[in-house]
């Protein structure tokens, strides 16, 4: 027994034990807490191969460094000892270390370096100067209230479910699905590389602006910030090949370097003036400052609220900076909350100080010149602000020229601090950390959408290289489009259409919160719940509109853009299944309009043919497929029906229902499927007619394929076939039966072409001959040819021109042989096709006739060609007709030796069987029937399909009998016959109610 256990453990992927951890027979096995960071498991007392929930069980990675477990399936715990399978052997690969972060570098310190970036340093000042101190923290606290509740659902997002690399782009599409996620992952992908290219326009300012001070200037102001910034993200991108590793050391310095100069600013504005800074309108804290910067003074073209609140903005992007490496962090779930929270928190902070602080000693006006002091001109008069602090900058200010002040430099900072070169180190830091987080951030978050393959020709950006798995073709990429921005050399134009991208990624963001709350799928459990799915809905409608307000032209192209991608991924529908709230929605959705249309009682003008088609394996069946597709696409159900013989259930393949439905998929069917193991086709239809469908979501049509081999057969084959009929029609079901000149069945062609369908179904005889059609295909056609290389084509999918449908109306069954033609005809291939209506009639009441069917049709509002009345029915058909129909029954008829016994005995034991008093009943309907047949044939020869009114069989009609009068009447007709028939309920009417 214990080599038993000890087996039955080996075979556990990823377990290794010692013998002596192995329990003996009958004894209970500990069920304490798992230790899940040492390779042992424990087993339940229900079976040694039985073990305890692990975490490992559901993991779908490996990357904290354990192996890979699987849970034993049902059939290693049902089978015995001998008969399990080898244990896995171990691969004796290395396992490699990989480089992860925690929450407070690689969450909270990579915010606050990309929120602190070259907005804070070289225009924060400049704003406040321009909307004051009260709209300057109107504009602050507008930011943070998107960006905290942006962060909040965030933490909530990847809170509910591990998040891997990929960040924003990751939860969105997973939250909303690939449709919203893959437009705004390539948008914020974009935006990131804009910002790069942001941060290095302003390094590159204050590069240029030491330059000129030390007169070193190389061209002009434009073009030396070209120069230096095409230089400097240059040397970013050799940084970020250098791996996570050294990019994270560098980070780490320059947030060192970042506190330094904050608090050289800080430490600068209680140290007294000198007459040099004066002279640049610093004074210290003086109250008159504080009160004179209160309210705005907008000037110049940028000069407006939501101007300065576009270029503000960017200064608050960064907080998904340690979201957009998550694949590198330690503990995602947890280090995302605390550290971009704490992120906002002191960033916040630091903004509100430096805006009142340099407002509160900074004039807006300064001329920069010590010769403008009272004190060597006091027999000047001035009256501006500067004459109350012993300065009389009132000349430049009237003459628009001061070039100092906080209105008119943009280096405040440096001249108020201790020491202006910790400014200068503090603004190299701010951007140059700022422009490698976006740099590295950016390939990360393409590199996760170009593997999903949602979009094409970017997946060669997607290859990831060393232990890492780095994007290095991705940030080639994202280099050359931060290049491109930095050519236009102006911060101010750069700024809005940055804030632009990112404003519309939290809209989505939040809006994902929102939806995902709201629909209450049981999948959304997040851990962190400080949030409201109402505030996220709230920044969501402010992210949006911001956009507009920031720039509307941007907002409209980003809008566009985003429409045009989301259009490109609903028209291919990538095959991706990621559990998103729209599925959650469409759920709620369907489930709530289903209980709603229980409430409500069926009417006639609502009628829709609901089909249950039995095709077996859809893809043995195409035309038949292809056939119910079209007149029952988006505005009928359909449901294609497999009855699996249990005796044959065995050699179904397990995981063919998700191939049959990816089949249909491919094809753009719009059909559900299911199967059913029973023990006679009758037997399993019945239960499908009963089971199938949801409330008012049910069949009321069965859809069959005529059986070709009906006369070959097994008897009890075809006894089924007419049962199955029969009982369609004892559950009020109306029948349709397709039959085509060479089958329906190709299973002969797939096999002939190397394309094993490997799901055949025996309980449908694939005796027919292959049905393949070479026509032209029609291109916008309903039913979707695509991926005709391993798909048969139908003539279903072929434009049907001008020809005719033509309508045999020979019983009323309520309207539907003439609700099924009228409704193919509003589809693209059949629309050009006329109906044609041939009825029942007398010679001397032909006219009559033909005026009454015209009232009615013409009350059905159908658009009718052609009414022909068919008056010669009665009239003898041919003789080689008649002989073939006798042909055909003559292997069914009882012989003279049979007739001559217990009849009844005889058809009970073989109710198939045909005995001369069958023949009598039927005969005068078989004369008509040829020779309507051979009517059908002479008029119908252009037709592009015929309708046929479907006989009702008798309850003691013989089914070989029934069978013979069907071919009797579809025989050799050219094109599709579709034998079909009502429950004689009416389905059409022309009453408004």
């Amino acid at each position: 027994m214990a080599r038993y256990v000890a087996r039955i453990r080996n075979f556990i992927p990823g377990v290794r034990h010692a013998d002596s951890n192995i329990p003996s027979q009958g004894v209970t096995v500990d069920m304490g807490e798992v230790n899940y960071g040492k390779d042992k498991i424990k087993m339940s007392f229900y079976n040694p191969l039985d073990p305890v929930p692990k975490y490992d069980f559901y993991a779908k990675d490996t990357w904290s460094g354990r192996i890979k477990s699987t849970r034993p399936s049902l059939d290693v715990l049902r089978k015995p000892p001998d008969d399990l399978p080898p244990p896995p052997e171990e691969d004796g690969r290395p396992k490699v270390k990989l480089v992860r972060f925690g929450w407070v570098l690689g969450v909270m310190i990579r915010c606050m370096l990309n929120i602190w970036g070259v907005i804070m340093y070289l225009r924060l000042p400049w704003i406040t100067s321009q909307a004051g101190i009260i709209l300057t923290y109107v504009i602050i606290f507008m930011s943070v209230t998107i960006t905290t509740i942006t962060a909040t659902s965030v933490s909530a997002i990847s809170t509910n479910g591990k998040v891997y690399s990929g960040g924003t782009y990751f939860m969105i599409s997973r939250s909303l699905g690939p449709e919203l996620g893959a437009p705004i992952g390539l948008l914020f992908a974009f935006a990131n590389a804009l910002a790069c290219s942001l941060n290095t326009v302003g390094f590159a300012e204050t590069v240029r602006d030491v330059l000129k001070d030390n007169s070193a200037q190389m061209v002009d102001d434009v073009n030396d910030v070209r120069i230096i910034g095409t230089i400097t993200v240059i040397l970013l991108l050799c940084i970020t090949f250098a791996g996570m590793a050294w990019e994270a050391k560098a980070q780490i310095l320059f947030f060192i370097a970042l506190l330094l100069s904050l608090a050289n600013y800080f430490v600068g504005t209680v140290i007294p003036s000198s007459s040099e800074k004066q002279a640049m309108g610093f004074f210290g804290y003086r109250a008159e400052i504080f009160v004179e910067n209160l309210l705005p003074s907008f000037r110049g073209k940028d000069g407006s609220f939501f101007r300065m609140f576009s270029i503000f903005f960017p200064s608050a992007t960064g907080i998904l900076s340690g979201v957009n490496i998550c694949g590198d962090l330690k503990d995602p779930s947890g280090g995302i909350p605390k550290g971009t929270l704490l992120a906002i928190f002191w960033t916040t902070l630091s903004y509100l100080l430096i805006s009142v602080t340099c407002a509160a000693s900074v004039v807006r006006d300064a001329s920069g010149s010590l010769n403008d002091s009272l004190a060597l001109n006091s027999s000047v008069h001035c009256s501006g602000l500067g004459c109350k602090l012993g300065w009389n900058f009132d000349q430049c200010e009237q003459n628009r020229t001061c070039s100092f002040g906080l209105a008119n430099h943009f280096q405040i900072l440096a001249i108020v601090s201790g020491s202006g070169h910790l400014i200068t180190i503090g603004i190299f830091a701010a951007t140059l950390s700022s422009a490698l987080g976006f740099l590295v951030s950016a390939p990360k978050i393409f590199q996760c959408l170009c593997k999903d393959n949602i979009y094409p020709y970017i997946g060669f950006f997607g290859k990831g290289y060393g232990k890492n798995n780095e994007p290095l073709r991705g940030y080639c990429l994202m280099f050359f489009i931060a290049l491109a921005f930095i050519l236009i050399g102006d911060l101010n134009t750069i700024a809005p259409l940055i804030s632009n991208f990112f404003l519309c990624s939290y809209g989505l963001i939040n809006f994902s919160t929102f939806h995902a709350s709201v629909t209450q799928s049981p999948g959304w459990r997040p851990k962190y719940h400080y949030f409201s799915p109402w505030t996220s809905l709230f920044a969501a409608v402010l992210s949006f509109l911001l956009m507009f307000l920031f720039t509307w032209w941007a907002a409209l192209v980003t809008f566009a853009i985003v429409l045009c991608l989301l259009g490109y991924v609903n028209y291919k529908k990538p095959p991706v299944n990621w559990g998103t709230s729209y599925q959650a929605g469409f759920y709620n959705m369907a489930l709530s309009f289903s209980m709603s249309l229980s409430g409500v009682e069926d009417h006639v003008k609502n009628y829709r043919p609901q089909c249950l088609v039995l095709t077996g394996p859809p893809n043995v069946r195409p035309a038949l497929v292809d056939f119910v597709g079209t007149f029952t696409k988006n505005i009928s159900l359909m449901i294609c029906g497999n009855i699996i013989m249990e005796d044959e259930k065995s050699s179904f393949p397990q995981h063919s229902t998700d191939m049959l439905v990816d089949w249909l998929n491919q094809r753009k069917v719009r059909s559900f499927y299911t199967s059913f193991t029973a023990d006679s086709l009758k037997e399993g239809t019945h239960n499908l007619m009963q089971a199938s469908g949801l409330g008012k979501l049910k069949p009321n049509t069965l859809v069959l394929g005529y059986k070709m081999n009906w006369q070959e057969c097994k008897p009890e084959s075809l006894q089924d076939y007419v049962n199955t009929i029969s009982d369609a029609f004892d559950s009020s079901y109306g029948i349709a039966i397709l039959r085509m000149m060479d089958g329906l069945d190709v299973t002969a062609d797939l096999h002939s072409a190397g394309r094993s369908s490997a799901i055949d179904n025996p309980a449908f005889d694939a005796d027919e001959a292959p049905q393949c059609e070479k026509d032209e295909t029609d291109q916008n056609s309903d039913i979707s040819d695509d991926g005709s290389n391993e798909q048969v084509r139908s003539v279903f999918q072929t434009k049907q021109g001008r020809k005719s449908i033509d309508i045999y109306w020979i019983s009323d069954d309520g309207g539907l042989t003439l609700l099924v033609p009228y409704l193919l005809t509003r589809r693209n291939r059949w629309k050009k096709s006329k109906l044609r209506v041939f009825i029942l009639g007398g010679r001397e009441t032909m006219e009559e006739d033909r005026k009454d069917m015209k009232m009615l049709l013409k009350r059905f509002r159908l658009e009718i060609e052609d009414i022909v009345v068919i008056t010669d029915v009665d009239k003898a058909p041919l003789a080689k007709a008649l002989q073939r129909y006798e042909e055909t029954i003559a292997p069914f008829r009882l012989s003279e030796e049979q007739a001559g016994g217990d009849i009844q005995e005889l058809k009970r034991l073989s109710p198939w069987k045909i005995s001369n008093k069958d023949l009598e009943a039927i005969q005068p309907k078989v004369e008509r029937t040829v020779r309507l047949n051979e009517i059908i044939k002479k008029n119908s020869i252009h037709a592009a399909l015929v309708v046929i009114s479907l006989p009702v069989p008798d309850v003691t009609c013989p089914s070989s009998l029934y069978m013979s009068w069907m071919d009797a009447l579809s025989y050799g007709i050219h094109c599709p016959v579709l034998l079909i028939r009502g429950n004689q309920e009416n389905v059409m009417t022309f009453y408004c109610q």
